[in-house]
């Protein structure tokens, strides 16, 4: 088991920072929860980028050209739409 957690550093990291933005979001603040999430999609993006094949574990999901593409639209499009809701009037 400790090999595994060796290994899959890269992907537990990104998504425990995933677990803690739907924690900030259930807790009522939606926005800074997105802007959380859309971090570590960024920061996936940037470990594929930076951490070769055997390295990145289970974040090497397809090419390294596909897996950047589909990280950067999706950290991209979770932070403009993140930023794009407006805030709740209390």
């Amino acid at each position: 088991m400790s090999g595994l957690l060796r290994r899959e550093w890269p992907l537990l990291t990104v998504l425990g920072l995933v677990t803690l933005g739907l924690i900030v979001v259930v807790s009522g603040h939606f926005r800074r929860g997105c802007v959380v999430i859309a971090f570590a999609l960024f920061l996936a993006l940037f470990l594929r980028i930076l951490l070769p094949v055997d390295g990145a574990g289970w974040l090497a999901v397809r090419a390294k050209r596909t897996d950047i593409i589909v990280l950067a639209v999706l950290a991209t499009a979770t932070t403009v739409l993140s930023l794009w809701v407006p805030p709740p009037n209390n």
